[in-house]
């Protein structure tokens, strides 16, 4: 059977000893499947459909470079548990994601106002564009910036009901011109932001984008909760939805 094709892109990584960028694509397929948790070789080895000897090659370089670890399989003490032991900040392609003209929205959004909040809005999303169009993903840091924003805030929401938090919640969006958030569900339960400030602005990419805003909603349930919390966007202006739609669910 024939190895299973990956997107050809770069995985910027911070280990312990510094930056690491992986280039390899079956080491970027065999981090992309331990993002989703730990597995042992032969796990990789059926799911990379690669020969043992290839993946227990780039597992040990992966080892090397300090950006996986392992443990003993507690069921099978042969066996290695192998597990991502660093942090992801994102990644970069050849790839170019959008192709962007700034000078319209500039004189339709920020030339013509007067608005402060316009110009460093725009600012955002001339910055997020940029690395974007020069095939840069820095979604996993914009994600780590947003959980470090709703650790610091969230002191300006914390109540012991539920409705006074999600009311409290709401208020903290709109005064901050975040955006409108709706309430959809309790259980499940999801949260819907219309005018996103994170990604109302940017070209239609296909996919969704908005990190910083799952970040600190990440944070602000975490802490809520007294538990971590998994924030996932299914819905995104950047995907061409009428809103953005956030999945809050607490950690397997």
């Amino acid at each position: 059977m024939a190895p299973v094709k990956t997107k050809s892109s770069a995985k910027i990584f911070s280990t312990k000893t510094g930056i690491n960028i992986i280039q390899s694509p079956i080491k970027a397929q065999i981090l992309s499947l331990l993002k989703e948790g730990g597995m042992n070789g032969s796990q990789i080895v059926s799911s990379t459909q690669r020969s043992k000897s290839t993946i227990s090659a780039h597992l040990q370089d992966l080892e090397n470079a300090g950006i996986i670890d392992w443990v003993i399989d507690p069921e099978d003490r042969r066996r290695k548990i192998y597990y991502i032991n660093s942090k992801f900040l994102g990644d970069f392609s050849s790839e170019k994601e959008i192709e962007d003209d700034d000078d319209q929205y500039l004189q339709n959004f920020v030339a013509d106002s007067d608005d402060p909040l316009k110009f460093f809005r725009f600012m955002f999303r001339s910055i997020r564009v940029a690395l974007l169009d020069e095939g840069i993903n820095i979604d996993p840091i914009l994600r780590n910036a947003g959980v470090k924003v709703g650790n610091t805030f969230y002191q300006k929401l914390k109540t012991t009901d539920q409705n006074e938090f999600i009311d409290n919640l709401t208020k903290f969006w709109e005064t901050n011109q975040l955006g409108q958030i709706e309430l959809k569900s309790i259980d499940p339960l999801i949260i819907q932001l219309y005018d996103c400030f994170e990604c109302e602005d940017l070209p239609k990419i296909g996919r969704t984008v908005c990190s910083f805003d799952s970040g600190v909603l990440e944070a602000f349930f975490s802490k809520y909760f007294q538990e971590h919390v998994e924030v996932s966007e299914v819905k995104c202006y950047a995907q061409g939805d009428e809103c953005c739609q956030f999945i809050v669910k607490p950690s397997s």
